[in-house]
């Protein structure tokens, strides 16, 4: 049993013992973070100021806790509790944008949520009425096959480069061309599986199998880079100690090394899902937006939740109302199969990774 010492009352350091001691009371930096908020707050309803310049007077008290550091403690603890502010403000800074769209989409895009928005299409549907049901099934079709597409070339490319080609010219050029392919612009793998396409079934071809190709153009770096950096991380004693017992080299890779790394390999593809699954401009070129409900990859036109967004917000018709309400609903279920599949990626790594990394 621990037994934990504490000081008797009288002997605990007051507020001047504290100052003396240079160093600030533990309270003072919470003591000025909740008065600057509660004057900004004062000022933003009970003053002419607006949000904005009662944020900015919030936060120019803030620097009491500085100054006051480098009166008591000195400059380098002065140092410190500034660079902590402004890292801090750098957050709460790029915070803003962020709440200011998820609280727009939220705002417009909730009230459409309901069953038939989930369960109807766009056919025959003039003015209100209607449903994203066609473009959620084209999304998640189109982006299963991209995924199918993706995940076993990344995967192995990442395994020759990690297991057997490291250091090698072949693996060189591989590593150079995959940064390259990491920053393309996404309307350029549209134009792409656009001109493959064109080439087997004749200009103006738009098919769902061809935003897949056009997304897997996209989605093969993230998950060559996620996997070679995860193979990274599993220990080369793991390795060797098969080898000593002789086990093949792709015994290993299939038993030791795919396992451990496991957890982080189907972050990382699910990561490259979520940032893939929200692009307009290769779909638009090829995948096309059709107003029915589209199973087959190989047939025809698909819609898809990105190119249905733009087309109802850029030409809403009139009445532009009902269009453009579905568009930010639209917006908002794509928001949330993305937040959903970030939550996946996230219990996956922990339900996979090892028990001491929990």
């Amino acid at each position: 049993m621990t037994t934990t010492l504490q000081r008797p009352p009288s002997e605990r350091p007051d507020f001047a013992t504290e100052l003396r001691d240079s160093r600030l009371p533990l309270w003072l930096p919470r003591a000025i973070l909740l008065g600057a908020v509660a004057v900004g707050l004062a000022l933003a309803f009970l003053s002419p100021l607006n949000i904005p310049q009662a944020v900015i007077i919030a936060w120019l008290l803030m620097w009491a806790l500085p100054i006051a550091s480098r009166i008591v403690e000195g400059s380098r603890k002065a140092t410190d509790r500034t660079v902590t502010l402004l890292v801090t403000s750098a957050f709460g800074l790029a915070l803003i944008p962020l709440g200011s769209i998820l609280g727009l989409v939220i705002s417009k895009g909730a009230p459409q949520l309901s069953a038939d928005f989930f369960t109807f299409s766009m056919r025959n549907v003039v003015g209100e009425g209607g449903g994203i049901y066609h473009a959620l099934i084209g999304t998640l079709l189109i982006t299963a096959a991209a995924t199918i597409i993706s995940v076993p070339i990344g995967l192995f490319t990442a395994i020759y480069l990690v297991e057997y080609g490291a250091g090698n010219r072949l693996s060189r050029w591989i590593t150079f061309l995959v940064d390259v392919m990491t920053g393309i612009p996404s309307i350029v793998a549209g134009l792409f599986a656009y001109a493959l396409f064109v080439i087997f079934f004749g200009e103006g071809v738009r098919l769902g199998i061809g935003g897949a190709v056009a997304l897997s153009v996209l989605m093969v770096p993230i998950v060559v880079r996620a996997c070679e950096e995860m193979l990274k991380l599993v220990p080369n004693e793991l390795r060797e100690a098969a080898y000593a017992l002789g086990v093949p080299k792709w015994r290993t890779v299939v038993k030791i090394v795919l396992p451990t790394a496991i957890s982080g390999i189907v972050t990382g593809v699910t990561l490259s899902i979520a940032r893939v699954i929200g692009e307009t401009a290769p779909l638009l070129i090829i995948a096309g937006l059709t107003d029915s409900v589209n199973f087959n990859l190989f047939g025809e036109r698909m819609a898809t939740l990105p190119v249905f967004t733009y087309y109802s917000v850029k030409f809403p018709g009139v009445p532009p109302e009902a269009s453009i309400d579905r568009g930010w609903g639209a917006a908002l279920v794509l928001i949330m199969i993305v937040m959903l599949l970030n939550l996946v990626a996230r219990a996956v790594s922990y339900f996979f990774s090892p028990k001491g990394e929990r």
